[in-house]
């Protein structure tokens, strides 16, 4: 890149210089705000000046006539020039170099006529072969050196260049230090153009949600190279061919309408949040057949009127046919909220506190949003969750509650995370008790018994009866129980103490490997793993089915959804766990 990396150098001069805080002036009278919203409208925009001639709109348009008739009814104007490629050439075709200065001179001079502004704001559509890696062709690199002569030319005679970008730009390698050049001079303008119809299809919170994480993704690159937001912008497009973005033929219009409100507030907002400079429109032009929607002209009001309500009484134009919500599926999310199901708020602190237990916010994160599922499809009463907290200090830790409270300090859980905890526990084991489970076949069990022949094995009676051997007697394995049952004498009572609790064990038997137990007593603790297994496995499927659906009623901070998963929070505090058996006479009394 010999020749691009001179001018390159020039241009890395004005990075330095680049004020690293605020964002740059703009003139001649054009909002302040941030972002600026920026209209495209030429004399084939038959509505222009119902819609766009109004103070409060900043209208892009190449026309000198349009510009100052919409100055006149209050609109701010920019020059919009549709002729970049013939002004610099294209990456396969570059133009001379040479020609450079003296064509940005009489753009600039033309662009302050049509602007009225001495300094105008100058749209350049646009850039061509923004995605080609790096090493490149002579010919694109030259195009490359055009570009950023260009527009440092017009920033020189003191316009604001605004360079739009039809793809993803590629910025590695020595890419990265052609788009800080420039992006010196100029504003780059990420052109966005969705598919409507299949924005509508995915509804209110994950087309909003797709719309956001679109925008993001397309402004990261640059952020990532040290490109201020301030000179970043994003373009939305309303075209209706068919194959551009925009609308894509979605019907009735009433749809398109949503999602133009939708876009209007994902731009809005990622706007807002990554601090960029301006918000542009485009594909209101009529020029033909395929471009002349009729319903244009209401599309941009619903645009304008999501954004600015005073820009277009658009629930007063179309009725019925707009949807008038605009909070459902956006971000306003009440301080101290990290996501909000349906219309369950998950506190901040509610994460905080239960990460304390997991050492992991994300994986908090997820068991509130299981726990906020399963509350509709089972409830559990604090006076359940309190009885079985009392039960487990009774069999537990003896009847000691600083006994149990010291174990929750040790876990990291607050009582009332345990009760949290115990209540997940409770609805787990009743949703697990109605799902299909597989029924244990013999060649299950004849599978099992030759895959871990070498497995341990005992004959126990075990007081109370914990979660590996349910009923309280028979052959435990060692794939679920702790390891001190089988070092217990035979014949002998001893207590052991396990995180799940302190129990009672008796061996009635020595240990042994489970091949050498007789079929019929092997076969009852395989049942037992196996089902047990088949009964998680089933409630694992169940839950992540129900968390992916779940996905278009949560609404998360930055969109950043909790990760897909199985959290069973009572492994990071065992004693907190229910047995089969306490399991059941729960499920039991509630039928009763």
């Amino acid at each position: 890149m010999c020749r691009a990396f001179l001018a390159v150098a020039a241009a890395l001069l004005a990075i330095l210089a680049w004020p690293r805080a605020g964002r740059p002036a703009l003139s001649c009278g054009l909002p302040e705000a941030q972002p600026t919203w920026i209209d495209f409208a030429d004399g084939s925009v038959s509505f222009w000046r119902e819609r766009f001639a109004r103070p409060g709109v900043v209208v892009a348009t190449g026309g000198p006539d349009l510009a100052a008739e919409a100055r006149a009814a209050g609109a701010g104007t920019v020059h919009f020039d549709l002729y970049l490629r013939k002004r610099v050439g294209t990456p396969s075709d570059p133009a001379d170099p040479a020609l450079m200065e003296k064509r940005a001179d009489a753009l600039f001079d033309y662009a302050v006529s049509v602007s009225g502004c001495d300094t105008p704001l100058i749209a350049l559509n646009e850039l061509w072969g923004a995605s080609l890696p790096t090493p490149l062709t002579p010919t694109a690199d030259r195009y490359r050196a055009n570009v950023l002569r260009f527009v440092t030319r017009l920033a020189e005679r003191g316009a604001r260049p605004a360079l739009l970008v039809s793809s993803e730009p590629f910025t590695g390698g020595d890419a990265a230090a052609w788009w800080r050049s420039v992006a010196a001079v100029s504003d780059l303008v990420l052109e966005n153009y969705a598919n409507a119809d299949l924005i509508w299809r995915e509804g209110p919170v994950d087309g909003s949600r797709r719309l956001r994480e679109r925008h993001r993704a397309s402004v990261s690159k640059l952020l990532a190279i040290g490109i201020p937001p301030a000179r970043i912008g994003i373009m939305i497009g309303f075209q209706t061919g068919a194959g551009t973005g925009g609308r894509e033929g979605l019907r009735p219009r009433s749809r398109w309408f949503s999602v133009a409100k939708w876009h209007a507030l994902a731009a809005k907002q990622v706007a807002q949040e990554l601090k960029l400079a301006h918000v542009w429109s485009w594909g209101w032009a009529q020029r033909d057949a395929r471009s002349n929607d009729p319903d244009k002209t209401y599309a941009a009001c619903v645009w304008l009127w999501a954004r600015d309500a005073s820009l277009c009484d658009a629930p007063r134009i179309l009725g019925r046919e707009l949807d008038v919500d605009t909070k459902k599926g956006q971000l306003n999310l009440p301080a101290g909220v990290r996501c909000v199901y349906s219309s369950t708020p998950l506190a901040a602190s509610s994460v905080a506190a239960l990460a304390k237990v997991t050492h992991d916010r994300e994986l908090a994160l997820t068991a509130l949003v299981m726990r906020a599922i399963e509350r509709e499809r089972t409830r559990v009463s604090p006076s359940e969750a309190l009885a079985f907290e009392r039960r487990i200090i009774s069999t537990r830790f003896g009847g000691s509650t600083s006994a149990y409270r010291a174990a929750l300090g040790e876990a990291g859980a607050s009582l009332t995370v345990a009760r949290g905890i115990i209540g997940d526990e409770l609805r787990a084991r009743d949703i697990a008790g109605r799902l299909a489970a597989g029924r244990v076949s013999s060649n299950d069990v004849s599978r099992f018994r030759a895959t871990y022949a070498p497995v341990l094995a005992r004959e126990l009676v075990v007081s109370p009866a914990p979660s590996w051997l349910p009923g309280g007697r028979g052959v435990a394995l060692a794939t679920s129980a702790p390891d001190a049952v089988f070092r217990v004498r035979t014949g002998r009572r001893t207590t052991i103490r396990t995180v799940e609790g302190t129990f009672t064990v008796e061996a009635r038997d020595d240990t042994t490997a489970l091949a050498a137990l007789p079929y019929d007593l092997a076969r009852l603790a395989i049942v037992r793993e196996l089902g047990a297994e088949r009964r998680a496995d089933a409630y694992a499927a169940w839950t992540l089915r129900m968390q992916s659906s779940a996905e278009s009623k949560l609404v998360c901070e930055r969109d950043r959804l909790p990760e897909l998963g199985v959290v069973d929070i009572s492994s990071y505090a065992p004693f907190l766990s229910l047995s089969e058996p306490e399991a059941a006479s729960w499920a039991a009394s509630r039928r009763g």
